[in-house]
């Protein structure tokens, strides 16, 4: 009976095994899946960035600018330039002489609007609303250039991850081979631990990949919100020039002619507008029952004084000329961009022409050494060298691949387009 015992036991302690290792490969399948980004043929690039532009946070301080604009447009369309006062009031004598003198006084005060103030508000509330529109395109490029760059992070990390992978395949399969040979008697056992010592580097190296590969991918959902990404997100090269039709530069300019609004209403507000007042009187004199009712009309005018305008002159002076600056940097660092943008396209193309055919002959040098050394006419350093050279080519020449998309995106970024 202890046998059979024993013999059932074994077969216990196997099946909780292997229950336990398909209960944990199942959860890090899972795990890796919930990481994982989808593919979607139906989430364009376009409506990417256009959902992406919906949660980025500079969309509410948009909204809290047109709440601004709309404050400006209803002081321009006023009655009044500014609001209306009411005064009231009360003079007697009882604590003085107290002979029943009696005065009751109710005023309303209403301001008059300056001569071309009205305009000069209108015309501020019109180009700030023109502005906004440019101010939101300058921050919708902004949010798709930094989709773009997300999604080309994503595709290189992908690639590199793949041909890692690929070199670690290949290591395994050399190893394999190796041992066999050693076995066989071809080869000495000293190859085995270079072969091993190759599968252990390309690990590390795949190890390395993937986890870029995550990194990316998260950076993309924080930065979206997304699990999906599109199929296709390759660009063409829209635009030779960098124009005036520039987002950002329409943007600055907008700023200008704001600043230059306010220069202008600032000249007409130098002095508090004047005010209109109505009111009524009713007073009673001393020992006296009957009441004296009046009305009357009062005009104030301020004077303007330097003291209170120049403060006013010389920081509109100063908000338009930092805007003129403003704009002029802004134009030097997107011609430094775009010129960028372009020197790169014409450097990644020539380099993907040159490592095409460094690829070429390094697979060709790599097939000749795997011949060679399944005849045993080299040995395996010579091959792990090839090999190294062999992966380093390919790396090169994918990465030009993807660079070159990439900085196709990177030059349409520059040029103002959006996807």
């Amino acid at each position: 009976m202890f046998p059979k015992f024993k013999l059932m036991h074994s077969w216990f302690l196997l099946w909780a095994l292997y229950t336990a290792l398909f209960n944990t490969s199942a959860f890090a399948e899972q795990d890796e899946h919930d990481h994982d980004l989808q593919v979607s043929a139906q989430l364009s690039l376009h409506d990417l960035v256009e959902k992406t532009i919906i949660r980025y946070p500079d969309s509410a301080l948009l909204a809290t600018k047109q709440i601004e604009i709309d404050a400006k447009n209803k002081r321009a369309n006023g009655i009044l330039p500014a609001a209306p006062a009411i005064g009231l009031l009360n003079r007697n004598d009882a604590i003085t002489s107290n002979r029943g003198e009696r005065e009751w006084e109710a005023e309303l005060e209403l301001p008059v609007w300056l001569p071309g103030q009205r305009a000069a508000r209108e015309t501020l509330a019109r180009d700030a609303a023109l502005g906004l529109v440019d101010t939101r395109a300058t921050l919708n490029l902004q949010v798709a250039g930094m989709v773009r760059d997300a999604l080309w992070d994503i595709a290189m990390m992908t690639h590199q991850a793949a041909l890692a992978k690929s070199r670690h395949q290949t290591s395994l399969a050399l190893l394999n081979d190796v041992e066999k040979r050693v076995k066989a008697g071809d080869l000495p056992k000293t190859d085995i631990m270079l072969a091993q010592n190759e599968a252990y580097q390309a690990e590390t190296f795949l190890l390395r990949a993937e986890a870029e590969v995550k990194h990316a991918q998260f950076r993309y959902k924080l930065l979206t919100g997304l699990n999906t990404v599109p199929e296709a997100f390759s660009e063409q090269q829209v635009k030779t020039t960098l124009d005036d039709n520039h987002p950002a530069l329409r943007d600055a300019s907008k700023k200008i002619l704001v600043a230059d609004d306010e220069r202008n209403l600032i000249k007409v507000e130098r002095r508090e507008n004047p005010t209109v007042s109505l009111n009524a009187r009713s007073q009673r004199g001393p020992f006296d029952n009957q009441a004296n009712e009046s009305l009357g009309l009062k005009l104030r005018i301020p004077l303007e004084t330097e003291a209170h305008s120049a403060p006013l002159v010389a920081n509109a002076e100063v908000n338009y000329a930092k805007h003129q600056v403003e704009a002029q940097h802004l134009r030097y660092t997107l011609e430094a961009a775009f010129h960028e943008a372009e020197h790169n396209l014409e450097v990644t193309t020539a380099e993907l022409a040159i490592t095409t055919k460094q690829n070429a002959n390094a697979q060709e040098s790599l097939r000749l050494a795997k011949k060679a050394f399944a005849l045993g006419e080299t040995d395996l350093v010579n091959l792990l060298r090839v090999q190294a050279s062999a992966y380093e080519a390919e790396r090169a020449m994918k990465q030009r691949q993807i660079q070159l998309q990439w900085d196709t995106a990177h030059y349409n970024q520059a040029a103002g387009e959006m996807p």
